[in-house]
């Protein structure tokens, strides 16, 4: 039976890798952004399989106006959107481009995930998920975006309290470096490359698709038991135990 899936920021990347992995096992996929030249590309790649809608989850207003377009059942919410919003910006040299540099990576990271599962909370069917994206930073440490990743998670406790009672899980995927993705805005040098490759124990880069399968996992009858938790992904770099 088809499902619902909605993710958000599905243009490009692990966002993308992700719709496209959802579609292919025949459900129907919803993937919002704030860009719609990469919203229109991901459509493209999945043959026209994919519905694509502009917004930004960190503004109130246009989430009102997406769920008037969303069907009235969602069966999975994939909480992709956000990146490290230092790439974009110079080095702070004040305390107010500190905050600004904080207050960014907050809004894209947490605020876009919190106000969008709220916003969908009704939506959501009995026995759904919500899957959000976290990063191997919040183990790492890596000032303001490994900060929010960190509130990610935290906050992911609350949201499996919340929605437990309906069945409904939620979960964090933590990727360490993974390829092929505009998150370095193409920033990363080859030695920082070889050093990520280099810090995993099976001596390979991440792919979007190894995220896209873990949160297909997720959301599948086989993880019905599994919420409130973090899953890494990372090829060894962080351990646990």
């Amino acid at each position: 039976m088809s499902r619902t899936i909605v993710v958000t920021g599905g243009g490009t990347g692990i966002g993308r890798a992700v719709a496209l992995r959802f579609a292919e096992a025949g459900d129907a996929v919803v993937v919002t952004g704030r860009r719609p030249a990469p919203l229109k590309e991901t459509v493209a790649a999945s043959g026209d399989r994919i519905r694509a809608l502009e917004c930004d989850g960190a503004d109130p207003d246009q989430l009102r106006r997406l769920l008037e377009q969303l069907p009235e059942r969602v069966d999975v919410l994939v909480n992709n959107a956000g990146g490290n919003t230092d790439f974009d910006r110079a080095e702070p040299d004040s305390l107010e481009s500190l905050s600004q540099q904080w207050q960014a990576n907050f809004t894209a990271n947490v605020l876009t995930t919190v106000l969008t599962t709220q916003a969908l909370a009704d939506r959501l069917v009995d026995h759904g998920s919500v899957i959000s994206i976290g990063s191997i930073a919040a183990e790492f440490g890596a000032g303001a975006y490994g900060a929010a990743k960190a509130a990610l998670a935290t906050w992911n406790i609350s949201a499996a309290t919340d929605l437990g009672a309906r069945g409904i899980t939620a979960n964090v995927v933590a990727p360490g470096y993974i390829a092929d993705t505009e998150f370095f805005r193409d920033q990363l040098t080859p030695e920082r490359r070889a050093h990520l490759i280099g810090s995993t124990k099976n001596g390979r880069v991440g792919q979007p698709s190894d995220v896209a399968e873990t949160v297909f996992f997720l959301a599948s009858a086989g993880a019905r038991h599994i919420t409130g938790q973090i899953l890494h992904l990372n090829g060894g770099a962080r351990t646990t135990r």
